[in-house]
């Protein structure tokens, strides 16, 4: 069985995965499973009201699951995916609400360049594969051997770069083009910035 068929049967028997981005290592589970969502959430030791992004591993299937978004931002999202971002768009179907956490309003939205996982037709619930608040892991090793076993799959795709994504908030862009870095990471906002210039039909440059 290929990693990316053992990791599409975990996530929808319920269970909890390690498994690495383009960035750094991660735990994933289903996003509308709220047993599978408690349990990685108590793996983390992360509060119960904090958001999580959403994560798909093909660009086309995250796009089409918020088929709401405006022109502009779905120009914006299709120029910046698949990459090392997690991008906050506006939610107001309140899709995905166990990872919006307090704000169902808002969706964190990631789609990694991993190619061994690229045939994944699932979204997952992810985060970092660390206790809150600690270290991001570059390598299993660095997984804490707690995640390692208490999670039911564990994937290894060896050395990743280390550094977490850039988050991207663009819930204002669809009225006038702006946006702001919450967290710089893996894109350095220069290259954000370049993407996301305005071009004079008020779509962002490709």
């Amino acid at each position: 069985m290929t990693d990316a068929a053992a990791f599409e049967r975990v996530i929808a028997g319920g269970g909890v995965a390690v498994f690495p981005a383009d960035t750094v290592y991660g735990l994933a589970c289903a996003p509308d499973q709220p047993d599978a969502v408690a349990r990685l959430y108590a793996l983390k030791g992360r509060p119960a009201d904090k958001p999580a992004a959403v994560m798909f591993f093909d660009k086309a299937l995250a796009l089409a699951a918020l088929p709401e978004l405006g022109p502009r931002t779905r120009a914006a999202a299709g120029a910046l995916l698949p990459g090392g971002v997690t991008l906050l768009l506006p939610n107001p179907r309140r899709r995905f609400p166990l990872a919006c956490g307090p704000d169902p309003d808002t969706l964190g939205i990631r789609v990694p360049g991993v190619a061994a996982l690229a045939s994944v037709r699932v979204p997952v619930l992810q985060s970092s594969a660390n206790p809150a608040g600690g270290a991001d892991a570059r390598r299993l090793a660095d997984v804490p051997r707690a995640l390692r076993d208490g999670a039911d799959l564990v994937l290894d795709g060896g050395e990743l770069p280390g550094t977490p994504s850039t988050v991207i908030d663009l819930r204002g862009y669809e009225a006038d083009g702006t946006y702001a870095i919450v967290r710089e990471g893996a894109v350095a906002p220069a290259a954000v910035a370049t993407v996301l210039a305005p071009s004079s039909s008020g779509d962002p440059r490709s």
